[in-house]
Order: structure tokens, then C-alpha cells, then sequence
């Protein structure tokens, strides 16, 4: 799959499954043995269940999300993908970075976030 195709498919794919806490339709999105690290100093999550569980405990605590991703910046199997998140009296703003196998699935992804009030 062309990585562009990818990497919109991934964000659209997130906007959609964050805002309706639909895991199930985010984590199709990863190959079975795929890396996921949030933030810099925690331990990955590693293979799709690790991932799907973290995703889960992550949505516990929001209500009704407003969630924006943005128009992926792509480079070969590479993708940067900005995403604002409004969760109550919170909002996250964060950018996840793809590596995306031949097939268009993420094999390794990483984000970096903040909350504010």
C-alpha cells in the first residue's frame, strides 16, 4: 500500500475509533508483533493485545472526546501525525510518528503528548 494512503488511513482510522472508543477498529491497524511507546520514558507496549489494552485503560477516564488528526507528513514508510484530543475540561496535544510495512499496516509507532486544562 502506498504509505500516504497509509498514513491517512491511520489517521482517519484514529480520529474515528478515539472518538467513539472504537479499539477494536484502531488496533486492525497494527501488525500482530507491532511497538507501541507513549512518551519517551515509558516501556513499550509490544504485539496487539499489550496495545489494545493500553488503549482501553487510556479511554476509561474520557467522556464524549473531540478528536482532530491532522494531514499526515510523509516520508517512505514514515509518517508524522499531529492530533489535538478535547475530553472534558481537557485537552491533549500530540503527534504520533508511523513505520508502516509493505501492506500499509504500522509495525512501530510513538507518541508525544500534553494535557493542559
Amino acid at each position: 500500500m502506498d504509505p500516504r494512503t497509509a498514513a491517512q488511513h491511520f489517521a482517519d482510522t484514529w480520529q474515528h475509533g478515539w472518538t467513539h472508543h472504537d479499539v477494536d477498529a484502531i488496533i486492525a491497524l497494527y501488525t500482530d508483533d507491532a511497538v507501541h511507546t507513549s512518551m519517551p520514558f515509558r516501556p513499550p507496549h509490544t504485539g496487539k493485545t499489550q496495545i489494545a489494552d493500553y488503549i482501553r485503560r487510556s479511554f476509561e477516564a474520557e467522556h464524549s472526546p473531540r478528536v482532530v488528526f491532522s494531514t499526515p507528513l510523509v516520508d517512505g514508510p514514515h509518517a508524522a501525525i499531529e492530533y489535538h484530543v478535547t475530553a472534558g475540561e481537557t485537552t491533549l496535544a500530540g503527534c504520533v510518528f508511523v513505520t508502516f510495512d509493505n501492506d500499509g499496516m504500522a509495525v512501530r509507532t510513538r507518541d508525544y503528548w500534553h494535557e493542559t486544562p
